[in-house]
């Protein structure tokens, strides 16, 4: 099954979102992809692995994924904020609940959330179901869409990692980059 979108192609059932930057947070547009019908829904904790996934291990498999990728290129890697993570979770759960959609809505809210100071930032967004491996299917698909890979390489030293997983086994995941003063 192949779905296009006006800001991501999917194949399988991989779903990306542009990549989102912002140089210092202008206003944005963002882009609904679809509706979900509302559906009886419980998301793990972090702790607790659920449709056979530990949230936590997919976070950090993320994290080390990105770093290893920025490494190979001679970029610094960045550093894991807890504060960052908090805020992409949260945008990962929302939308694994249907209550926002799969899009980059409310990036700059999430971003002034995060009680640091910063000087620039950006997201990048996906959502898969039925791999093994949704960082790897991310991390995959983020490498090969330009907008992505902007953010990835780009000159950010902090990050920070989301990702809920509802009863459909659907895996939504948000990566926000900061760079800090």
């Amino acid at each position: 099954m192949i779905r296009q979108t006006a800001v991501g192609l999917a194949i399988g059932s991989v779903i990306f979102a542009s990549g989102l930057a912002s140089e210092p947070l202008p206003s944005h547009s963002s882009t609904q992809i679809g509706t979900h019908k509302h559906k009886s829904l419980s998301l793990s904790s972090q702790e607790h692995s659920y449709n056979n996934f530990n949230l936590s291990v997919l976070e950090k498999s993320v994290f080390q994924k990105i770093n290893q990728y920025r490494a190979s290129k001679g970029l610094p890697t960045l550093k894991l904020d807890n504060k960052i993570s908090q805020q992409a979770r949260i945008h990962s759960q929302n939308m694994a609940k249907w209550k926002v959609p799969f899009s980059h809505s409310g990036f700059e809210k999430r971003v002034k959330a995060i009680p640091l100071t910063y000087t620039s930032a950006a997201e990048n967004l996906a959502f898969n179901q039925g791999y093994d491996d949704p960082a790897v299917e991310a991390m995959d698909g983020w490498i090969k869409s330009p907008s992505h890979l902007k953010n990835i390489v780009g000159n950010y030293d902090l990050t920070g990692i989301g990702v809920a997983v509802n009863d459909d086994g659907e895996v939504y995941l948000t990566q926000i980059f900061l760079r800090s003063y």
